[in-house]
């Protein structure tokens, strides 16, 4: 496949791979709160998230993203995307006072318009903060780098092992079922099922026709791994040691503060209400 999914690792050797493994899940942590930070005012909120953009396609061009990934990510959300729209226009924001247009009695404000720009500028960089960990970080080091994080809690019996090693399977099989995906959907429309033409209960049982394998391959999977697992005798309540240590660096430390300070400027602006586009056009507000 030549598209990039989501939660595959790809073996490049930039400056984000090898960053540690626990510096860029606090990182990824900290770009999501910057992310989902509340502003003032819709000029503040598109200005920062406008910010927020150039820094996460920085990262990507670093760590090597296609942007045409990202793009082949969001079209699978085409529906949730007209659906948001939808939902805006008949629901719309608190304080909506700019209408541009009517159907029937209902009135279409532009603030319907801003948030679902909004929501979809922030799945964008939601899902990229996602594909520059799992493309740069290998499932091993993100299982040590969770593990590390909740080793505190073993103290209250909680199974730091177990929800580290859960969460290393998810990502790890998230690119092998939307590859089986493909197969089935290439394996079906080769034996005469049409997804894109019809009616909607030919498209339904086409669907049907792709799920159902899909759910067999998977359940067939899980079998294949657990086996394995019990093979090799994986045991999550045993003392376990890793093959390759994690080493935090000087590096990693400088990646930190900046990160942090990036955060935080941000959670200021949010605090203190400040909106800039004031400060440098007065005589527009």
């Amino acid at each position: 496949m030549d598209k990039r999914i989501l939660g595959k690792y790809v073996p490049y050797d930039t400056v984000i791979h090898r960053l540690d493994p626990r510096l860029k899940i606090m990182a990824m942590i900290m770009l999501m709160v910057s992310i989902f930070l509340s502003y003032g005012s819709w000029t503040m909120m598109f200005t920062l998230s406008g910010i927020n953009l150039v820094v996460i396609v920085a990262l990507m061009f670093i760590s090597k993203v296609r942007i045409r990934d990202l793009i082949w990510q969001l079209k699978s959300l085409y529906i949730l995307i007209i659906l948001l729209m939808i939902i805006n226009i008949f629901l719309p924001p608190a304080h909506s006072v700019h209408i541009i247009g009517k159907i029937g009695n209902l009135n279409i404000y532009a603030e319907s318009f801003l948030q679902t720009g909004k929501i979809i500028i922030r799945l964008m960089e939601m899902l990229a903060v996602a594909m520059i960990l799992t493309s740069s970080t290998t499932p091993q080091q993100l299982t040590q780098g969770f593990s590390w994080f909740t080793r505190p809690l073993k103290k209250i019996k909680f199974p730091s092992e177990e929800i580290a090693m859960t969460i290393s399977l998810a990502l790890r099989f998230i690119p092998t079922l939307l590859e089986e995906t493909e197969r089935l959907y290439k394996a079906q429309s080769s034996r005469g099922v049409d997804f894109k033409h019809g009616s909607l209960m030919m498209k339904i049982k086409g669907i049907t026709s792709l799920i159902v394998p899909l759910f067999v391959a998977s359940f067939a999977m899980s079998d294949d791994l657990a086996f394995a697992l019990e093979a090799r005798g994986y045991n999550p309540r045993g003392t376990r040691t890793n093959y390759r240590e994690l080493h935090w660096s000087t590096k990693d430390t400088i990646c930190l503060i900046l990160v942090t300070l990036f955060m935080t400027g941000f959670i200021t602006l949010t605090a203190m209400k400040f909106d800039f586009i004031k400060l440098i056009f007065p005589l527009v507000w």
